[in-house]
C-alpha cells in the first residue's frame, strides 16, 4: 500500500499568493519568528464594510494595520470622461447615497465656478437646507452602523427609524429618497414651496424629540461610553500628521470646518458653530457628530425662516434663449439643450465641500471645446483619514477594532468611489 506524507514547512514561505494589496513579507517572517501573527479582517460586509485590514497582532494587541480597500471600486473619474458634464451628476453621487446633495453639490459648484455663473439666493438656500439634511442622514446612518458593531441592536434600528423623517423631507423637496441629482448648474431643478418647507421646519423638531431618546438608550449609554472613552486616541499633533478631515479632525482638537473657512450656499448669512473636542478618541468622534446633528437642525430652521423669494435657477445660462422656453420642466426644451451643449472654458477648477465626513475636492479639468470633461478627480473624505483611522488602531486591542471603525464612520464605496 502506498504511503502518503505531509510535508509541514519549517521556513516562512518564499512567495505570498498575489492579491490586491499584498502581506507584506516581513510580516510572514515574523509569525514564524515570534509570537505575532496576522489576521485579516474582512473583506465581507458586517465586519469591514467591503474593505478588508491585515492586522498583525501580539497577543490580542494590534501592532500594525495596512488597508486594503478596492472592493467596490466603480471607477467613476474614467467613466466621467465619457459622459456629458450634466450626465455625471447622477454618477457622482453615489460614492455616499445618504449624503447625496454633499457630493451633488461639489462637483456642481466646480462648473459654476468654471463658467462664474452667480447663483439666485433662493437657489442658495435650498441647497443648504438639502445639504445639511444629508449631514444629519449621513450622521445618523453612522451612528447606527457604530451602534451594530458593538452589539447593539436598539441603537442600530433607532437611527434608521429618525433617519426616515430625513427620507421624507427629501422626498417632499425633490421627488427621491435619495439621489435626486436635484442640484444643477445655476441653481435647482425647481422651486420648493412654502408647505414643503414648512413641513422639513416641523420636522427638525421631531428629530430633536426623537434624538433626546436616543441619547437614553444609547448616547449615554454606560455600555458604549465604556467601548469608545479612551479606545482608538489619536491626538491634535497625529491628527493633522495623518491627513484626518471632517467631524474626526474637529474631534482631535482641530477648529476647521470648509463651510466657515471659505464659506459657500448660505453658510454666511446664518448663524452656527463649529462643533469640536479636544480627547481625540472614539466617543469624542461620535458625541462631535452627535453635535453637529443638533448644529444642523438650526441651520435648517434659519435657512426656512431667512429665505428670500426669486428665481431658483441662473438667468445667465438662458442668454439667447426664447423666455418661453425656460421651463426647467421641459426637458424637450432649452434646458435640455443648454445642459447638453454646457462646455467649460479651457483649464482647471477645483472646488472644497464640507461633506458630513469631512473635506470633499472635485477638480475638473476641461479642453474648452467638448461637453465632456478631460478629466475629472475627486477625492472623498473617506479616502483622506484612512491613514489616520489605520494609526488609531496601533496599541488598541484586536476586540475594540470594530468600535474604532465605527467610531470613524467609514464609509468604503465613499473612499473607493
Amino acid at each position: 500500500m502506498k504511503e502518503f506524507s505531509i510535508d509541514v514547512p519549517v521556513e516562512p514561505p518564499t512567495e505570498l499568493k498575489p492579491l490586491f494589496v499584498p502581506i507584506p513579507a516581513e510580516y510572514v517572517e515574523d509569525a514564524y519568528k515570534s509570537d505575532e501573527f496576522i489576521v485579516l479582517v474582512g473583506p465581507q460586509h458586517p465586519g469591514s464594510g467591503h474593505m478588508r485590514i491585515i492586522v498583525k497582532v501580539h497577543g490580542d494587541i494590534i501592532v500594525d494595520a495596512i488597508p486594503d480597500p478596492g472592493y467596490v471600486h466603480r471607477s467613476m473619474e474614467k467613466i466621467a470622461e465619457n459622459r456629458l458634464y450634466i450626465q455625471n451628476i447622477p454618477l457622482f453621487e453615489r460614492p455616499s447615497i445618504m449624503d447625496n446633495a454633499n457630493f451633488n453639490l461639489g462637483y456642481i459648484r466646480a462648473i459654476e465656478e468654471s463658467l462664474n455663473i452667480e447663483v439666485p439666493e433662493r437657489a442658495k438656500y435650498l441647497r443648504t437646507i438639502m445639504a445639511e439634511l444629508c449631514r444629519i442622514g449621513t450622521h445618523l446612518y453612522d451612528a447606527a452602523i457604530l451602534a451594530v458593531f458593538i452589539g447593539h441592536t436598539t441603537g442600530f434600528m433607532y437611527p434608521f427609524a429618525v433617519r426616515e423623517i430625513i427620507c421624507e423631507c427629501l422626498v417632499r423637496m425633490t421627488g427621491a429618497r435619495f439621489t435626486s441629482s436635484f442640484i444643477i448648474p445655476g441653481g435647482v431643478r425647481r422651486d420648493v414651496d412654502k408647505k414643503v418647507l414648512d413641513f422639513v421646519r416641523k420636522a427638525t423638531f421631531e428629530i430633536e424629540r426623537r434624538l433626546k431618546n436616543f441619547e437614553k438608550i444609547f448616547i449615554k449609554n454606560p455600555a458604549t461610553i465604556a467601548r469608545l472613552r479612551e479606545v482608538g486616541v489619536l491626538s491634535k499633533e497625529e491628527a493633522i500628521k495623518y491627513g484626518v478631515v471632517g467631524p474626526f479632525l474637529r474631534a482631535s482638537g482641530v477648529e476647521y470646518d470648509v463651510r466657515k473657512i471659505e464659506s459657500y450656499e448660505a453658510y454666511d448669512d446664518l448663524d452656527w458653530e463649529i462643533v469640536v473636542a479636544d480627547e481625540g478618541d472614539g466617543y469624542a468622534r461620535f458625541l462631535v457628530r452627535v453635535n453637529e446633528i443638533n448644529q444642523s437642525l438650526n441651520i435648517i430652521r434659519q435657512a426656512i425662516a431667512k429665505i428670500p423669494e426669486g428665481d431658483v435657477i441662473s438667468q445667465d445660462l438662458f442668454e439667447g434663449v426664447d423666455s418661453s422656453t425656460k421651463n426647467p420642466k421641459d426637458i424637450r426644451g432649452a434646458f435640455y439643450d443648454v445642459f447638453a451643449n454646457l462646455t467649460l472654458p479651457l483649464g482647471e477648477t477645483t472646488t472644497l465641500t464640507e461633506a458630513a465626513r469631512g473635506l470633499l475636492l472635485y477638480t475638473i479639468v476641461s479642453d474648452g471645446e467638448s461637453n465632456v470633461p478631460y478629466r475629472v478627480r475627486i477625492v472623498t473624505p473617506g479616502w483622506l483619514y484612512l491613514r489616520g483611522f489605520m494609526e488609531s488602531l496601533k496599541g488598541e486591542r484586536l476586540a475594540d477594532l470594530q468600535a474604532i471603525y465605527g467610531s470613524f464612520g467609514y464609509f468604503p464605496p465613499e473612499a473607493d468611489r
